[in-house]
């Protein structure tokens, strides 16, 4: 077996042990025997509710978002070849927080909690369809890396906007709770919810490896080795804006983790950008998992937010990691 392989068996091995322990972890914890007891058994007895119904979900959707996180992270900073591209350049996360916001400002969030992952998803598509429209008409890394600026440019200001024109401040509050970030109270119909647009976007930009390896040397040399450049950016960018448009729904905007964790991978495992992808939807899992672990710690007042977490460990990291790198990027 190669270093490569057992690398990837070690993280996969620590990110289900982290599963684990989420499962275990919480208000009320739950010994490792019961909480496989209740996985693998069909019984209704509160353990095995508590497990199936309120930490599961949770738990899956943590992963599931992680690895989105991740894999896009590595396949956008492969195909815009800029190591500081993350999910949140091409506009979607944005977008997704503006359709959340808008069902929060508008109330229908009182009327079906459902209400705020479907208008999120719906901001996220929108945006999606307009990249896909760029990439059929213009290839430019720079247009895409642009106009994903400029979407979430306007997202955000409209954010700012209705958030100025809130009537009250409990409304402002429930939106900035949910753009900071949370796996808390997810259910299996969230997971319903996300789970085909991220099946989907993981199809696309899984197969990209080797035409991210070509384009490392450069456009002109990629397409010498027969490489269709529009293709290979256009699954990229739609199969990231699927992933983690579905996973910005669920539970809100998660920074730093698509920016971080290819860094990461690329110090530990491989350099070589079709053995990252991977690696780094894995690692993506694992470290939203720990952070989801780190918000059920007691704080005074409210609880912490998953989006705090992620922040607050990713941007020493990336900081780390730039001036760990400084001298090779020059």
């Amino acid at each position: 077996m190669s270093r490569y392989h057992i690398q990837m068996a070690a993280l996969s091995i620590l990110t289900i042990l982290a599963a684990l322990m989420s499962l275990s972890y919480g208000r009320t914890d739950i010994p490792m025997v019961d909480i496989l007891g209740a996985i693998f058994s069909s019984g209704d007895d509160t353990i095995n509710i508590i497990v199936r119904e309120l930490r599961l979900p949770r738990v899956i959707l943590g992963i599931l978002v992680g690895a989105s996180l991740g894999l896009s992270g590595a396949a956008l900073q492969g195909v815009l070849r800029n190591p500081l591209a993350d999910p949140g350049v091409i506009g979607v996360t944005a977008s997704a927080s503006l359709g959340a916001v808008l069902a929060i400002h508008l109330g229908l969030a009182s009327l079906w909690p459902m209400f705020v992952p479907v208008l999120a998803m719906t901001g996220a598509m929108i945006t999606t369809a307009f990249l896909l429209y760029v990439s059929n008409r213009d290839t430019s890394v720079l247009t895409l890396i642009l106009i994903g600026i400029g979407i979430s440019s306007l997202a955000v200001a409209i954010i700012s906007l209705i958030m100025n024109m809130s009537a009250t401040p409990m409304s402002i509050r429930d939106m900035i709770m949910w753009m900071l970030g949370s796996l808390e109270n997810r259910t299996t119909t969230d997971v319903i919810l996300a789970l085909p647009f991220i099946l989907l976007g993981w199809v696309a930009v899984m197969g990209t490896g080797q035409g991210l390896n070509a384009l490392s040397v450069g456009e002109e040399s990629a397409a010498t080795m027969g490489i269709n450049i529009k293709q290979l950016k256009m699954r990229v960018v739609i199969g990231s804006a699927l992933s983690v448009g579905a996973a910005v729904a669920v539970c809100g905007s998660i920074g730093f983790v698509g920016l971080v964790v290819p860094h990461m991978v690329r110090g530990l495992i491989s350099q070589e950008p079709s053995r990252i992808l991977l690696p780094s939807a894995i690692l993506g899992a694992l470290v939203i998992t720990l952070a989801d672990i780190l918000t059920r710690l007691p704080t005074p007042g409210t609880p912490l937010r998953l989006g705090v977490v992620t922040a607050l460990i990713g941007a020493p990291a990336f900081i780390y990691i730039i001036l760990k790198t400084r001298d090779s990027m020059r």
